[in-house]
């Protein structure tokens, strides 16, 4: 006859699991062990470490696999979720089984030098520590458990690796905003139009859609609300129109059934095309990205002296504020601060290419 068992572990499909009572909590997970001295050491542990918590207000230790797998259920809306799993499972073999309290700079140190090793370039490694860090700030300001205490009582300071390689922005300046406008085709000097005085990003310009817009009838205006899966942080972006990115979309009114823009019929995927390419090699301006219009805009509306908090608007950056739900005085605001950025003072370089587009 076999000795007994501790109370509160039962066997499943070989597997000793905990179902268990501990200072008026139950309690109910897998040992993943089949051996049963192990599964008591395992039940052991949680009661003590239950008891600290519950007596002298000392943290349950967590791994950071288990802080890993809270932020992966908790960030299922972000679009790049699939890449932060990626970069999870990159990191697993090396500081999973480390508890949140023990992990530091000093910690990731072997993991970082393997990726060097590797040949990874410093800002893949940098997204990785990016991904430690919010984790660990999480686990500091927001994770509580059920003890009322936070998973972890100080996150520690995590920097980045200088990057020497990294591409910094190129806003334009007007005179070549007109000069490389003027070398794209009609479709994509349209979109170009729209991005330098919204401030969107390729993929919301290119899946634009006429669903998203709503029409403001005592200002005589529309805004667009792109929904949360296409934009970078997952939060629905409001884009306000001023008169040039207005008069865009009026010329694409009635063109296709679905999206504002289109090529040929067809929506368009992205806009740095071979087009774009040749377009800003022939005005000497290699350097260019589609994604430095954004740039552009926003360098514009700190120039015009426009507010951090309505530059963060119209950006569409994450506030903390609820960015699409505006009064009509709140919109007129943001309007005008979208028009400062028209044109320069002392001319209005876009309306060659507004003319060949016939646009306004």
């Amino acid at each position: 006859m076999g000795r007994k068992k501790l109370p509160g572990l039962t066997k499943r499909a070989g597997i000793w699991h905990v179902d268990k009572q501990i200072n008026g909590r139950r309690i109910c997970q897998s040992t993943e062990t089949s051996q049963l001295q192990e599964a008591e050491k395992y039940l052991a542990r949680l009661i003590e470490s239950s008891r600290q918590a519950a007596i002298y207000g000392v943290r349950p230790e967590r791994s950071f696999e288990q802080a890993a797998a809270k932020f992966v259920l908790e960030n299922q809306h972000k679009r790049s979720i699939e890449q932060d799993i990626g970069r999870l499972k990159q990191l697993m073999p090396w500081i999973g089984d480390t508890p949140l309290s023990k992990l530091h700079i000093g910690t990731l140190q072997p993991w970082i030098e393997n990726r060097r090793q590797e040949g990874v370039s410093v800002g893949t490694i940098n997204h990785g520590l990016k991904i430690v860090r919010r984790i660990l700030n999480l686990a500091t300001s927001e994770w509580m458990d059920e003890y009322g205490m936070t998973w972890l009582q100080a996150a520690p300071k995590i920097k980045l690796l200088p990057d020497l390689c990294k591409r910094q922005p190129y806003p334009l300046s007007w005179d070549e905003q007109t000069a490389l406008f003027k070398e794209l085709p009609d479709y994509l000097a349209q979109m170009a139009l729209f991005a330098v005085n919204t401030g969107c990003r390729d993929s919301e310009i290119c899946n634009l859609h006429w669903d998203w817009e709503m029409h403001i009838p005592q200002l005589k205006t529309s805004v667009f609300l792109v929904p949360g899966s296409l934009v970078k942080n997952g939060d629905e972006r409001l884009v306000v129109l001023n008169r040039v990115a207005k008069s865009v979309v009026e010329t694409q009114r009635g063109k296709h059934p679905t999206h504002v823009f289109h090529f040929r019929g067809r929506p368009i995927s992205h806009m740095l095309t071979s087009a774009w390419k040749r377009a800003r090699v022939r005005v000497a301006l290699p350097q260019v990205r589609v994604h430095d219009l954004k740039h552009t805009f926003g360098r514009r509306l700190r120039a015009a002296g426009v507010s951090f908090e309505d530059r963060q608007d119209l950006l569409g950056h994450r506030s903390g504020r609820m960015t699409t739900h505006y009064s009509a005085a709140e919109l007129t605001k943001l309007i005008e601060a979208a028009e400062s950025v028209c044109d320069r003072g002392e001319g209005k370089p876009e309306l060659v290419v507004l003319r060949r587009l016939n646009i306004g």
